[in-house]
């Protein structure tokens, strides 16, 4: 038995099966610019994954907005415009086979991942963020999810980090390349490749990659004097870096210092499970709604 799991982000949708206590077939697409396009994708997804997939008992979604898996809708707005404000989960239901469907935000998908088989295990209290294509975030307090009054506990990206500025806007590995890209002569690069050209000397490169660094440690800074949490995890494609938390441990501790705050202990670590922690996450959610299912 097993379910079928969709994670929705800006530039992909990735996806996998799970079974035996394991993500598997994992695979994605280019996030579709239209409702349409994203339904016949996921249906020919779901298509070519059932045969493989043994018995499917239902399918979880990880995605973007104030998810809603109650109502069975996403409020807010994210870089997928057109999956909010109506019912989808509805949508969902028809589309694969009236089949249980478990709808979570990408955040605090990545936090039950944590809590369930990763990096937040033995702590009471953590911070997960989630940088993608925007930023997401999610809080644990007593070793639990808190979603918040009206579902948006943790959305840390609409943090103001500068005039006018968000930390979604300004502190992403996508927007990092974005203002690269804006500025420099050459053919467009991705957010990795900045990274690697900072490393080869490019001065506009280590220029962007530095704001990076400055935007999220700043960010940081904030939460940890707000919330003052045992760990702070990074999940999305970044966290694949595993110098990130030694460079913004260092910056986040300088700020600290400056602002006379040297008594937090900044444990920042990278999520256990990289790009794959939504994915496990929008699982073990469709397993907390849906009790009376087993997944051998």
């Amino acid at each position: 038995m097993s379910v079928i799991v969709f994670d929705f982000g800006g530039t992909s949708v990735k996806y996998g099966v799970w079974a035996k206590n394991k993500l598997s077939q994992h695979g994605s697409f280019v996030t579709p610019k239209t409702w349409p396009e994203m339904q016949a994708n996921l249906k020919s997804t779901y298509d070519a994954l059932k045969p493989t997939a043994g018995e499917v008992q239902g399918v979880a979604f990880s995605l973007p907005g104030v998810v809603d898996n109650e109502k069975g809708e996403i409020r807010g707005k994210s870089a997928i415009p057109y999956i909010h404000r109506f019912p989808i989960k509805t949508a969902f239901s028809e589309m694969f086979d009236q089949l249980p469907i478990a709808m979570e935000n990408d955040a605090n998908s990545a936090a039950l991942a944590e809590l369930w088989q990763g990096s937040a295990r033995d702590v009471d209290s953590a911070l997960v963020i989630a940088l993608g294509t925007g930023v997401g975030g999610s809080v644990i307090m007593n070793h639990e999810l808190v979603r918040g009054k009206n579902l948006v506990g943790g959305e840390f990206g609409f943090m103001k980090v500068g005039p006018e500025l968000t930390w979604s806007t300004v502190g992403t590995v996508v927007r990092m390349a974005a203002r690269y890209n804006e500025q420099s002569q050459k053919a467009p690069v991705t957010g990795k490749e900045v990274f690697d050209l900072a490393a080869a000397g490019d001065v506009l490169a280590q220029v962007e990659l530095d704001k990076f660094y400055h935007y999220n440690a700043i960010a940081l800074f904030n939460l940890i004097s707000s919330f003052n949490p045992e760990r702070i995890i990074l999940a999305g494609g970044v966290s694949a870096r595993q110098d990130l938390p030694t460079i913004l441990t260092e910056r986040v501790s300088n700020l600290l210092k400056w602002a006379d705050l040297p008594e937090p202990v900044v444990d920042i670590q990278v999520s256990r499970f990289s790009n794959d922690a939504n994915l496990i996450g929008a699982v073990k959610n469709f397993l907390d709604w849906n009790p009376e299912i087993k997944v051998d």
